[in-house]
């Protein structure tokens, strides 16, 4: 689960370095992304298969999105704070950039990367670090981080504080990497394996709206509303209330009990996970 935060720190910080570094940056990038693009498919045409392959080309292009009845009322209790991490991080890919910059006095683009950089690495190591907590431990540790770091990023954006901005993005990493880890960790281990697809599926489409959607708005309110440092103060607060909605709904849903059908193997931890508060 670490891997997807670490890629944006790699590419946030190389697309700021070819940007002030390299010539012609706005054709060079994208001859880096076709290089990468080439190695990917040759990795994934090495691959073997881990399971059997079906027929059809056009059925296997087509999403499956599919949530057991019995985890539907647990994914919608922390499709919030899903929505919110991922939400933040498409406010650091987005405003925080030309944030940094104002906050620093700096045009560098270095600079304007560097906000998403510590989000991510920090966000990594977490996730990394918290693997052997209880998840729904991690899940309130999360929310409290993130919301604690919104607030923070918000009081150092009107104190004017570049300081104080790269302080409140280490806490919202940890948030960011809490709250990502125990969200999956509550609602996966309870996934029979013919299931995960489906669920997987839905919790990450729940993610990257949770990426988009935001930052599109914000991007409107900057041009439309009332400037940077308005859009940052509304994107901070959709966070918070996103993580306390998910504080709330995770105080009303107790233990959940396994689906009947769900099989394990005794050497698959993430299977044979008796409930999401182990």
């Amino acid at each position: 689960m670490s891997e997807a935060p670490l890629t944006w720190s790699i590419g946030a910080l190389a697309s700021g370095l070819i940007v002030q570094y390299l010539p012609a940056p706005t054709r060079l990038v994208y001859l880096v992304f076709i290089g990468v693009f080439l190695a990917q498919a040759l990795g994934v045409a090495l691959l073997t298969e881990a399971t059997g392959r079906r027929p059809g080309l056009r059925a296997a292009l087509i999403p499956e999105l599919a949530v057991p009845r019995h985890l539907r009322r647990l994914l919608l209790a922390v499709a919030p704070v899903l929505f919110a991490v991922w939400s933040l991080g498409g406010f650091y890919g987005s405003l925080a950039p030309a944030l940094a910059r104002q906050l620093s006095g700096s045009d560098s683009a270095v600079i304007g990367g560097l906000g998403l950089v510590v989000l991510t690495v920090v966000s990594s190591v977490t996730i990394v670090a918290f693997a052997r907590i209880p998840p729904r431990t991690v899940m309130f540790l999360g929310i409290t981080l993130l919301v604690l770091g919104s607030l923070g990023t918000l009081l150092a954006v009107e104190a004017s504080s570049v300081t104080g901005f790269f302080a409140c993005t280490l806490v919202c990493g940890i948030g960011f990497g809490a709250g990502f880890q125990g969200g999956m960790r509550t609602v996966v281990p309870l996934v029979a394996e013919h299931e995960r697809a489906g669920v997987l599926s839905s919790i990450y489409v729940i993610c990257y709206l949770g990426m988009g959607l935001p930052a599109v708005v914000a991007g409107i309110l900057v041009v439309h509303g009332g400037g940077l440092s308005t859009a940052t103060r509304d994107y901070s607060l959709f966070v918070v209330t996103f993580a306390v909605a998910t504080l709330i709904s995770l105080l009303r849903v107790r233990g959940r009990t396994r689906p009947a059908s769900l099989t394990c193997a005794a050497h698959d931890d993430v299977r044979c996970a008796p409930s999401p508060n182990r």
